[in-house]
């Protein structure tokens, strides 16, 4: 079984780099599924999970990346994102508390109100935060 050299990279370095068999991501036109020597591609990502599937398939590496975009060369997987963190790394009492404050502002905000498109990208990023850190033992499922 083939592998690509994969990097997830912020603005504050990278977060992951490695060797995966299998990358899953939400582009902004649907799942990618990418495998080795995939054709060359870019493309914006939604704010989700992308897993990292290794060679031995029962290991599986998430993570939480906040949009950006992927860009596949025959031999190398990037993803660009102005944020992301490993499941591991997730800090979830400051998510649980950043999912209260948007909805706190949500709940006093019309939808026509200057900060309520802010309050939804935070509960959104903030529910994909706990989301990825619930994911139960970082296996494939069978």
């Amino acid at each position: 079984m083939s592998t690509v050299h994969t990097e997830i990279v912020t603005p504050a370095g990278k977060i992951f780099s490695g060797e995966v068999h299998m990358v899953s991501v939400r582009a902004k036109s649907g799942e990618l599924g990418i495998l080795p020597h995939h054709i060359p591609l870019v493309a914006p990502l939604e704010i989700a999970q992308v897993r990292l599937k290794h060679e031995d398939e029962k290991i599986v590496d998430y993570a939480a990346v906040h949009g950006g975009f992927i860009q596949v060369s025959r031999d190398a997987i990037t993803i660009l994102s102005e944020a992301a963190e490993m499941k591991n790394d997730i800090d979830v009492e400051r998510a649980k508390k950043a999912k209260e404050e948007a909805e706190h502002q949500l709940s006093t905000l019309h939808e026509s109100s200057e900060g309520y498109p802010e309050a939804l990208l935070k509960l959104k990023r903030a529910n994909l935060r706990l989301d990825t850190a619930a994911i139960a033992d970082p296996v494939a499922e069978s």
